[in-house]
């Protein structure tokens, strides 16, 4: 009802925000859907999210008359034909799959995108039926969701018929198909932009213009979305295709932009060949996947060589021609991506076929592609490797850069997209996956290289240079040529290639200087500029050449300086990640054997040791170098591993132990013959202090596990003294050096806050003091000890710590203490109160 064929109820540019809006909440539920792996519903959220951005867009533009309400059928038809087509797509899979809701919803606002098209080419006709069909759409909606929100409120209890959401083990299909909602979500939107240019072509409108650039951005939008829910997919070649059709909608969308200017840009020849060359390469690697998406890129291929071959672009029709090709393969790609994505019966896609080839085929060997291969030498990641495409990108905007303007207008040569968006943006957006990656280099050099990119594409060629040239440009690419210097020290460390990477831009850079002062040598730029065009694709060639294959390599080359310590210790100590039991158990294991290891607790990182190994509480204790007034403290996994000395410690401090445990509460308690039986040795004097000994049992799962495989550990903060607490499992092995025999991976620390330290001395006194009040209160401590008192004057003990039943059984049974530690671990961890989380204190001089 926004828009009737008498007056518009509601203004076009009140409608497009409104539009935006909903799209923006849309493409929110269709993420979070996503990342749940509930992929069919994801792709109907995002899909029309596309639908309502593009159009909004449209009507943002007509309202503020940069669109002539004239034009507006032109604008509309091409963004409707390929939503009309995508829903009916989405739907029918859904209907076929007996998903009622979403084929309703996917199928009806479909119809009313079929029917707006039928309005707009003849005045009046179907504009009821759009009505009708949007108001079923929220009818539907409306009843759906009151429906969810009723289950939630009331508990599941009051549920109206048709609303209930599919179980987890309803989703196992769906689950074993990776990304595969990002996949049809990147098909629909290459479907827009080709719908987009072949209506030119096929007479439905007149010529590619302004009110074309909301779907083509939109589509460019989106696709960027999709390519960095690839890399969360693991999914690097996938990532990569849809950085790359990405940038070529963002090309598209600004030549229609031009048209408002009455500018037709001229398309140089370097570019599109280069990136032909790049989708061949991405193609080719892609069929390790399968067949058909292999074979679809092709198509990319050839749109490209179309570019390179008619200087007019994307408004030529050969151009427009294969983009209808490309409409037509990518609906047909769309309906087995969906289908295969939900059903059960998978339709063949050509998999396999590639590592059949490969396999006879001597010499090469295929990598294995599990769920650690995007595993980062020091811990874990979320996203995969995004230096395929990073490396693509400097390829592109370099070739790019090499496109001579001669006595042109810059904004008459298509040059800008590629250098701002491919250099600029895209750049920008693998530097955020390699800092997310923890590559710290990687992702420095991606980010400054494409804000180079970004203020050279704009200052050269999109009309901020002038006539003249300007000195304070020169400040400006001089400060960038100080910083790439440092940047080329550093790829001293790394390798061969990295140093050639580096020097090569500040050749670059170089060029931008002298030609900011007007003395660039005739030729110079260029031939810098293909000299790190060339070095960039070599590096793009390794990345995607080297993570297929196992054997060969393409090399990088060795490091051109070595230091000590350089590369994080990865080779020199085993770098873990926590969150595989296989892990922990291989950190035990070099702990039972005299080694001390970085852990993660629910604070910051800590040194630990066996207790039963006392070389290794020496050794500890020598690479922390503490003074005897900050002593090591004492963690054990659950209450149960002070069973075997339970007769040597007041029943009173054994039962507080129990309700105050697993927590932050560290208790400082009397030492005594007990410490003996743990196999200390020499070694007790480095825990605690002659008179008392500190002892915890941390509110941590991995923690915990680890304590229960090795038995009770001696603890320490993982940092010299005197220096900040780690928080981080990169920093143990840069502090500790080669000191350290192996660290199990976390992240980054949850806490830094202290933990109360209580002291128990005289608990028999029935009083007990405070050393440090830490993120657990003072009263709640007094709270717990208090109840525990009461019990005891009731004369009820702990059942933990019931005598057994029969004589012959008091003495514990060592052979089955690692079980029953596990057994309590349990038991304690659903019956204690949260926790809070260690540091520092005066007593124990640890903030563990």
């Amino acid at each position: 009802y926004g828009s009737s064929p008498e007056n518009n109820l509601i203004p076009q540019t009140a409608l497009g925000i409104l539009l935006l809006i909903i799209s923006a909440l849309l493409a929110y539920a269709g993420v979070r859907r996503s990342l749940s792996h509930a992929q069919l519903f994801s792709s109907v959220c995002l899909t029309v999210s596309a639908l309502w951005c593009g159009s909004g867009l449209v009507y943002i533009l007509v309202g503020q008359g940069v669109v002539q309400p004239t034009e507006l059928r032109a604008a509309l038809v091409p963004g409707l034909a390929a939503f009309t087509l995508a829903l009916f797509i989405i739907g029918s899979v859904a209907l076929i799959l007996r998903k009622a809701v979403l084929a309703f919803l996917a199928i009806g606002i479909s119809l009313a995108c079929a029917h707006q098209i039928a309005g707009l080419s003849a005045g009046g006709f179907g504009q009821s039926a759009t009505a009708a069909n949007y108001l079923l759409v929220s009818l539907v909606g409306g009843y759906f969701s009151v429906g969810r929100l009723l289950s939630v409120i009331t508990d599941g209890k009051l549920q109206p018929p048709g609303t209930g959401i599919q179980k987890k083990s309803g989703l196992q299909t769906e689950q074993n198909q990776g990304c595969s909602d990002a996949l049809s979500v990147g098909l629909v939107m290459n479907l827009l932009s080709a719908s987009v240019l072949a209506c030119p072509l096929l007479g439905v409108v007149p010529q590619l213009f302004t009110g074309h650039v909301p779907w083509l951005w939109t589509a460019g939008v989106f696709q960027l979305g999709m390519c960095v829910l690839f890399y969360r997919a693991m999914d690097t070649l996938a990532a990569t295709f849809s950085g790359f059709t990405a940038l070529l909608k963002f090309a598209e969308g600004y030549s229609a932009l031009l048209s408002f200017y009455s500018i037709q840009p001229f398309s140089p020849v370097p570019f599109p060949v280069v990136f032909s060359v790049l989708f061949f390469i991405l193609a080719v690697f892609s069929f390790q996947k399968s067949l058909l998406e292999g074979l679809y890129q092709f198509f990319f291929v050839a749109y490209c060589i179309a570019i390179a071959a008619q200087p007019q672009g994307f408004f030529q029709g050969g151009t427009q021609g294969v983009q209808a090709a490309i409409f037509i393969v990518s609906a047909f790609m769309l309906l087995i991506a969906t289908f295969n994505m939900v059903s059960s019966t998978m339709i063949p896609t050509g998999q396999g076929h590639f590592k059949a080839l490969v396999t006879k085929m001597q010499g090469l060997a295929l990598r294995a592609h599990d769920k650690e291969f995007h595993t980062p030498h020091l811990g874990y990641s979320k996203y995969a490797d995004a230096e395929v495409l990073g490396h693509a990108c400097n390829v592109l905007a370099a070739f790019a850069v090499t496109a001579t303007i001669g006595d042109r207008n810059p904004l008459h040569v298509l040059v800008l997209p590629w250098v701002v968006v491919a250099g600029g943006a895209l750049q920008l957006l693998c530097g955020s996956v390699a800092f997310a990656r923890g590559k710290t280099f990687e992702s420095t050099v991606f980010i400054f290289y494409g804000m180079m990119w970004t203020m050279w594409g704009l200052t050269r060629y999109g009309g901020l240079y002038g006539e003249t040239r300007s000195f304070h440009l020169s400040v400006g690419i001089i400060s960038f040529m100080l910083f790439n210097v440092l940047v080329t020290a550093a790829a001293l460390f790394l390798n061969v290639a990295w140093f050639v990477y580096a020097f090569t831009f500040q050749l670059i850079l170089i060029s931008f200087l002298l030609d900011a002062v007007g003395a660039l040598p005739f030729g110079y730029d260029i031939g810098v500029t293909i000299i790190f065009g060339l070095v960039s694709f070599y590096f793009f060639l390794s990345h995607i050449f080297n993570s297929t294959f196992q054997s060969p390599q393409i090399p990088l080359g060795n490091p051109l300086v070595k230091l000590s310590g350089v590369g994080g210790g990865a080779h020199v100590c085993p770098h873990v990640t926590a969150r595989k039991a296989s892990s922990v158990q291989q950190i035990a294991e070099i702990m039972k054997n005299g080694g001390i290891c970085g852990m993660p607790t629910d604070t910051v990182y800590v040194l630990v040791a066996a207790c039963n190994r006392p070389d290794a509480i020496v050794k500890a204790y020598k690479v922390k170098k503490k003074a005897e007034d900050r002593p090591m403290s004492m963690w054990v996994s659950s209450i149960k591993q002070l069973e075997p000395v339970r007769h040597l410690l007041s029943p009173l401090l054994l039962d507080f132990m129990e309700a105050a445990w697993p927590s932050s509460i560290s208790m400082v308690i009397p030492r005594g013959p007990w410490l003996d039986f743990y196999g200390l040795g020499d070694a007790a004097k480095h825990i605690g202090t002659p008179q008392s000994i500190a002892i915890r049992n941390p509110d941590c799962a991995v923690a915990t596990h680890l304590i229960s495989l090795v038995g009770p550990i001696a603890v320490t903060s993982a940092n010299p003294t005197g220096e900040a607490d780690t928080t981080h499992h990169n920093q143990v092995y840069a502090k500790l050096l080669d000191k350290v025999e192996g660290v199990l991976c976390d992240g980054p620390s949850p806490e830094n806050i202290a933990s109360t330290v209580v002291d128990c001395t005289k608990i028999e006194t029935g009083h007990i003091g405070f050393f440090r009040v830490g993120l657990i209160p003072k009263s709640k401590v007094l709270q717990i000890f208090e109840e525990v008192q009461r019990r005891h004057r009731h004369g009820q003990t702990n059942p933990v710590f019931e005598p057994d039943l029969h004589p012959t059984e008091t003495q514990p049974d060592l052979s089955s203490d690692e079980d029953s530690t596990i057994e309590s671990q349990r038991e304690t961890e659903n019956s204690t109160p949260p926790t809070a989380s260690p540091e520092q204190s005066p007593v124990l001089g640890d903030r563990s």
